[in-house]
């Protein structure tokens, strides 16, 4: 094989050949869960949620949940519907404890998918007739309206346990200092960064980083959703055990002789195949100034 041909087979297999390995260890991890249980580390924040629906049920107030300000339709869709599976779960326990829960959002396209995923769980529990239509509550699609609304809930219902998963920003730490008002046991979790900090400041649990992706997979036990995160943590282990090396050798290589390592394997150059020449991205800019912008 040719320089010219390497140079155009080598990004185009690359990413395949590792994209058929990744899929390959998720799909071998999800047929193991189905076998035997995957170890994942324990999380307290998630592990704590038995703990919250059961303060509540003992001291016979309700649970408040909120799902954040975010919507199903938006570009972050999947936080909230993150954030929904996890009320779901907690939704569940709450019904086998006897508990209420009070969940509520700032979206009305989400309403209409949390009133029927609620309804469902009390369908799968054994106790449809328990579901209360004004216990999922759309409070305003407005930042601070929905902040100012939530916090009457919580201090009017006087919330045992405080829930917060979603998306959150400047509001956040006006809720949970309501639930600190009533005394609530909270636990709360976004991927939000800046809203993070002020979650472990103010609540007794904080859900981080890919420990929020991870809470479907480590509350339910799903096979599929636990063998997937599983897989993924071993394609991640993978890639740093590439990239670690890789990193060192270049290093060593340019420090023992001088000059870099030859990088243009990584770019698509002109192809000698049928299909017609091929550009970088670069080759195709520098075409397009050279053409005056046409």
């Amino acid at each position: 094989m040719s320089a010219k041909e390497l140079d155009y087979w080598i990004p185009v297999l690359l990413p395949r050949l590792l994209l058929l390995l990744f899929s390959g260890i998720i799909l071998s991890r999800i047929f193991a869960a189905r076998t035997r249980r995957l170890f994942i580390r324990r999380i307290p924040g998630l592990s704590a949620v038995e703990e919250a629906v059961g303060r509540a049920t003992e001291m016979g107030r309700p649970i408040t949940f909120s799902l954040g300000l975010g919507g199903i339709t938006e570009g972050r869709g999947v936080i909230v519907l993150q954030a929904l599976a996890i009320a779901v779960h907690v939704i569940r326990i709450a019904i086998r404890y006897g508990s209420r829960v009070i969940l509520t959002m700032a979206n009305p396209t989400l309403y209409a998918v949390a009133d029927e995923a609620v309804r469902e769980a009390y369908t799968l529990e054994g106790r449809p007739e328990g579901y209360r239509v004004e216990d999922v509550r759309f409070l305003s699609d407005q930042q601070f309206a929905y902040a100012s609304a939530m916090t009457g809930v919580i201090l009017r219902e006087r919330a045992a346990s405080n829930f917060m998963f979603g998306r959150f920003f400047a509001e956040a730490l006006i809720l949970a200092e309501a639930g600190n008002q009533v005394g609530a046991i909270q636990v709360a979790g976004t991927p939000i960064p800046t809203q993070v900090p002020f979650f472990i400041a103010a609540c007794d649990y904080a859900i981080i980083g890919d420990e929020y992706y991870a809470a479907t997979a480590y509350l339910t036990r799903e096979p599929v959703l636990l063998g997937s995160l599983v897989g993924q943590d071993y394609g991640k282990m993978i890639l740093l055990g590439i990239i670690l090396p890789g990193l060192l050798f270049f290093s060593l290589w340019h420090g023992v002789t001088g000059q870099p390592v030859r990088t243009d394997l990584l770019h698509v150059q002109n192809s000698p195949v049928k299909m017609g020449a091929r550009q970088s991205f670069p080759q195709q800019v520098e075409k397009w100034f050279r053409a005056g912008g046409k």
